[in-house]
């Protein structure tokens, strides 16, 4: 690795701490009697930093910037053969909170999203929208306030941030109406035209928009023209259906969206939406009524809804551990089926009565898992669009398999590949049969 990438390396880690901190690049630089245009070239790899700066810098935000690892590359050591106990609280979303952060190009007002889950993917589309000129500003409890300029400056935008994450073709729909030519760098490597991206372009082209991608970014111009008959999504995906909701929110008129995802974060987006004015019927459906307003000048705050699939994971680290564990705010609508898959498979639980999310629109039920003893199931588990088992649950209820008596079929059609996962599990004793890249045998 050439000398300007560890630098850059190392400055990216510092922006990760700093940003989770909640510290400005003034405040750090304050801390450490520097200047803020020092940590700006710091967290850009453009300044040669010392081994005492890095320890300082480190010592300032509480972490290691550099560990010296004796143990090869080892991103986590987890030592097991242990039962949990207690209680653990879901948090919200990170895939309504990305999409929420997207959504918030639609409002010229303040938005704050709160409890926001403080991930990475969350972190490199608050760095992009800041290159743009959106103040974003961490208040308490994982608390976000969001502030945009009048105009946004696309031609600043961290390119590279926004090529480390594929939800920034989530920026289409908030832009079009705004902008009538603009440019985004290729996210997450995908190429024009493959499944995940050209759903999009025909989503949106009926909203007048029309992208070409050049070597390394999409050109997208924009001519605004009426729209005259519905809107049939080509595929069922959440970001596909978040990016044509969005486009319709600031379209003068009336849009009908069929075949949409009614997954959790695409309800977030339009729970978010309504509260800025936005008509919306069919919440939760695969069909979607939207009628849109010419701007959005609001001052609004919002609530992100659990993640169920934070949940799974919860349930899945008691099932294969023999625990007796309580997961509470447990998003119910999203985890019918792989509850009643489980329960299929022998898993006993009690559950509470449902109450409300902090938005007012989520059901949530606290789950506590009794001590069962698994069997496979008759049928193949497989994942479906929702109301069917989450994609991203799918691989949570293999690992549940492995402790499962008997064979249990899993077959991931929607992903290229992705069921050679399960063969990692054969590191750890798991008895895997690879059919072909979409389904494995697991025996418990």
């Amino acid at each position: 690795m050439k000398t300007s990438e560890y630098l850059k390396n190392i400055g990216t880690l510092i922006q990760e701490n700093r940003q989770s901190r909640g510290m400005t690049q003034s405040e750090l630089a304050e801390a450490l009697g520097t200047s803020q245009s020092a940590i700006n070239r710091i967290e850009k790899g453009g300044q040669n930093i010392s081994l005492e700066m890095i320890a300082r810098i480190g010592d300032v935000l509480s972490c290691e910037i550099v560990r010296i690892n004796n143990y090869g590359k080892t991103n986590f050591r987890v030592t097991g053969g242990r039962e949990l106990y207690g209680s653990i609280e879901v948090k919200t979303s990170k895939n309504a909170a990305v999409a929420l952060l997207c959504a918030s190009l639609l409002n010229k007002g303040k938005t704050t999203l709160r409890r926001v889950a403080r991930i990475e993917e969350v972190n490199r589309i608050i760095e992009v929208l800041e290159s743009i000129g959106v103040k974003c500003r961490w208040l308490e409890h994982n608390d976000l306030e969001i502030n945009p300029p009048k105009r946004l400056d696309l031609a600043n935008m961290d390119v590279e941030a926004a090529k480390r994450t594929r939800s920034i073709i989530m920026f289409l729909g908030p832009l079009l109406h705004q902008y009538s030519i603009f440019e985004l760098p290729f996210s997450g490597g995908c190429n024009l035209g493959t499944r995940t991206v050209e759903p999009h372009m025909t989503g949106l082209a009926p909203f007048g928009l029309s992208v070409q991608a050049t070597s390394d970014r999409y050109v997208a111009t924009s001519k605004p023209q009426a729209i005259d008959h519905a809107i049939v999504l080509t595929e069922r995906g959440d970001t596909v259906t978040e990016n044509v909701i969005m486009a319709a929110a600031l379209y003068d008129g009336v849009t009908i969206i069929r075949n949409a995802s009614p997954n959790y974060m695409v309800q977030d987006v339009c729970f978010f939406l309504q509260a800025l004015g936005v008509d919306i019927d069919g919440i939760g459906t695969t069909t979607l009524v939207i009628r849109g307003v010419k701007s959005i000048n609001k001052t609004v705050e919002y609530y992100p809804s659990e993640d169920p699939i934070e949940a799974m994971s919860f349930v899945a680290a008691g099932i294969v551990t023999g625990s007796e564990i309580t997961v509470a705010r447990v998003p119910i609508e999203f985890m019918e089926l792989e509850l009643a898959t489980l329960a299929g498979m022998g898993l006993q639980y009690n559950m509470t009565p449902e109450y409300m999310a902090r938005n007012g629109r989520t059901r949530l039920v606290d789950i506590t898992l009794k001590k069962s003893k698994l069997h496979a199931p008759k049928d193949k588990i497989h994942a479906l669009p929702f109301p069917g088992i989450n994609m991203d649950n799918l691989p949570f209820l293999g690992l549940c398999a492995t402790v499962a008596d008997g064979r249990t079929l899993i077959h991931d059609w929607s992903y290229e590949n992705r069921a050679i996962y399960f063969t990692e599990l054969s590191k750890l004793g798991g008895r895997i049969e690879m059919v072909d890249p979409h389904r494995v045998y697991i025996t418990g």
